[in-house]
């Protein structure tokens, strides 16, 4: 065993943890299985089952849109309660010592070789790759090499970072791992607090090389990216719902990161005082983690009035920053895109292009897209209680704005909103409107879910548009499998439509949908987009012509010996680098299908 992998060991202690299961059972399933919903198998129903069943249920079958959101420890938890029995074997988390890089493979880690880092692939978030090691040619040529399989999950979400010959990733169960590009074998894992969705960034500070990524708990973390020794973490937000999703970004020195929250869903209980939470963007010294500057994009919410629950009820709230910004050396500035407010009354920063001073954190300018914006998971059940008056639209922005160069030698932001519509400001001029384009019809998951990819001359645009079927007896949906989809090229310079590229149906797989809400990657000639219904495709930049598509919604034998298989494709998208493609598969929420694994690819698989 390596050094760095002995010290993940020590750090990982084993087995999971879960909190109680009758707790968990009564707090997050017992109002449809002790109600005598038809739909939901009764206490005595279930305790005739084995746990093993009831887990699977929750992991690969009927129940997966309702626990998504359990970790995979409180899972397990509840079907061993709920069965009275026993889970057949223990979860082991720990790399087997099989899957471990020999001695000899442990080479000093040098960032010389970073062809991928973070979630746009640099800091300008373009999400095009020129150094690619794979000719637009060659895309169709493109085979599995390896897959690695997390254990435990049912998603896979972190967008893949390649540099050194590594492969750099997180996954819900909150490790991180640091894999051979070539082989899949594990140099070190890292266990944080929570589950990583975040992109791991990578940087030289001093003399090492550190690796940076935030959790579903709003940690951030500075590791030795040669060891995946702990360097540093710091707690980025102390409200009890807040996390991070989109990636740090390190620029001279420094590490910017936006906070998001999860009171957007906890607002749809009538009991909870809704809401709280204010939205943030914070600037940490890569060096040491500490802060040095946190600016909030609402005031101190003050209480209100009370909803028709007797709860109390606060304003003004939200503002989340699920985006990943963009870095504007010329400008002295940092970009980042908006949530929505959660409560009325609404508030100007909310669904808006930002620009912050880097030193400071003060807000240059905004451009607000869609105003009275406050939506809660209330919004979409019958009972609104929570629901604010203004009622959403929930037309949030979940992209990241791409700093660009245009052809006639000015510059743009450009973003894809949920609204259906892509915008391009100009950063020059106070975030003034260069043009718009509709793209889709736009919904609460639709429009342009987790954002695009830009090269000198187009933006390539996935619409996502998911159609939500509400479930009847939980506050779940599954996803439509007729709406959704479909690929679009737009000018930089003025938004017309280069081509359009309608989407694939999805015939009768379960828990499909066209849906195309994954990021787009590009390279030169070609834009990878991932879709719900598990495919992987390649398309002509000059034409939208389909030149690759491959179904990722199946099983693999994995390099780590852990069942792995794939599902839907959402919020990341590939990372390419160093001749190889690297994409995360499974991702049931919304009604996607489950997976877990980082697929490996290279052309002919060699």
């Amino acid at each position: 065993m390596s050094r760095s992998l002995a010290l993940g060991v020590i750090i990982a202690g084993g087995l999971l943890s879960a909190q109680d299961g009758s707790s968990l059972y009564d707090r997050t399933c017992a109002s449809c299985h002790n109600g005598g919903n038809d739909r939901a198998p009764s206490r005595d129903a279930l305790r005739s089952m084995s746990a093993d069943r009831v887990l699977a249920a929750m992991e690969t079958g009927p129940m997966i849109s309702m626990a998504v959101r359990l970790t995979t420890a409180d899972r397990r938890a509840i079907a061993e309660f709920v069965s009275g029995k026993p889970i057949g074997q223990p979860l082991v988390t720990t790399p087997p010592p099989q899957a471990v890089c020999p001695a000899r493979a442990s080479s000093p880690f040098a960032l010389d070789g970073m062809t991928w880092t973070g979630w746009g692939g640099n800091t300008s978030n373009t999400r095009f790759q020129d150094t690619a090691g794979i000719a637009s040619d060659q895309v169709s040529r493109l085979k599995v090499k390896w897959a690695f399989a997390f254990p435990g999950d049912i998603q896979a979400y972190s967008q893949p970072t390649i540099a050194g010959g590594r492969v750099f990733v997180g996954s819900p169960g909150g490790k991180v791992y640091s894999l051979d590009a070539k082989t899949g074998c594990v140099h070190w894992f890292f266990d944080a607090e929570a589950g990583v969705r975040s992109a791991v960034t990578l940087a030289r500070v001093g003399t090492g090389n550190v690796a940076f990524f935030g959790d579903a708990k709003a940690n951030v973390y500075g590791v030795d990216a040669a060891t995946g020794k702990q360097l540093w973490k710091t707690k980025a937000d102390s409200f009890p719902v807040a996390g991070i999703t989109g990636s740090p970004v390190f620029y001279n020195g420094r590490i910017y990161i936006g906070i998001r929250s999860g009171e957007e869903a906890s607002g749809a209980d009538p009991q909870y005082e809704c809401c709280r939470f204010r939205g943030s963007v914070v600037a940490l010294d890569a060096a040491n983690g500490k802060q040095i500057w946190k600016t909030y994009l609402v005031d101190e919410p003050k209480r209100t009035t009370k909803n028709k629950a007797g709860a109390q009820l606060w304003a003004p709230s939200g503002v989340a920053v699920w985006s990943t910004p963009a870095i504007d050396a010329r400008r002295n500035a940092l970009y980042v895109t908006t949530g929505n407010n959660y409560t009325d009354p609404t508030t100007r920063l909310s669904d808006a292009f930002l620009a912050m001073d880097l030193n400071t954190g003060k807000i240059l300018w905004s451009r607000q897209m869609t105003p009275r914006d406050a939506y809660t998971s209330a919004c979409r059940l019958p009972d609104k209680t929570n629901c604010a008056e203004s009622n959403g639209p929930d037309f949030d922005f979940g992209s990241s704005p791409i700093l660009v160069a245009l052809p006639n030698g000015r510059r743009a932001l450009v973003a894809g909103q949920k609204s259906g519509v892509v915008y391009a400001v100009d950063p020059d001029n106070q975030g003034e409107l260069l043009w718009q384009t509709r793209v889709g019809k736009g919904g609460t998951a639709g429009g342009v879910q987790w954002g695009s990819a830009a090269d000198q001359n187009n933006v390539y645009v996935a619409v996502s548009d998911v159609g939500r079927i509400m479930l009847t007896y939980t506050s779940a949906t599954d996803a439509d499998p007729k709406q959704g989809g479909g690929m679009f090229a737009l000018r930089l310079d003025n938004g017309q439509r280069v081509w359009y590229t309608a989407p694939e149906p999805c015939g009768n797989r379960p828990r499909c949908s066209p849906a195309q809400s994954a990021a787009v990657t590009a390279i030169p000639g070609v834009a990878f987009s991932g879709s719900v219904d598990g495919h992987l495709r390649a398309y002509s930049a000059a034409d939208g012509k389909v030149v690759w598509d491959f179904d990722t919604a199946q099983n693999y034998p994995t390099v780590n010996g852990v069942p792995g298989h794939g599902g839907s494709l959402d919020g990341p998208g590939p990372a390419i680098g160093g001749g190889m493609l690297f994409v995360n598969s499974g991702y049931p929420t919304a009604g996607g299908m489950s997976g877990n694994v980082l697929l490996a690819f290279s052309v002919d698989g060699k």
